[in-house]
């Protein structure tokens, strides 16, 4: 596709001996192949800790129940 626009002529520099293209078409697809890459990154590193999994399995049954126990224990010798 053919787009006219006004790129900083020294950032376009940058990018072309950064990314090792030879086109200043090709340093503009990889400057914007990288900027789409890090803000997917981005977005998906702000979800961590927002997705619930819930886990049933015998082991940690077990250890919540440890943890209960303990925390049981704890709240008896503080009264």
């Amino acid at each position: 596709m053919k787009i006219a626009i006004e790129i900083d002529p020294k950032l376009l520099e940058t990018v072309m001996e950064a990314s090792g293209e030879t086109t200043e078409s090709g340093a503009v697809n990889v400057a914007l192949e990288e900027y789409a890459r890090r803000k997917n990154a981005q977005a998906w590193i702000d979800s961590w800790g927002k997705i619930i999994v819930d886990d049933y399995s015998a082991d940690t049954l077990r250890l919540d129940d440890e943890r209960r126990a303990f925390l049981d224990s704890i709240g008896r010798e503080r009264r």
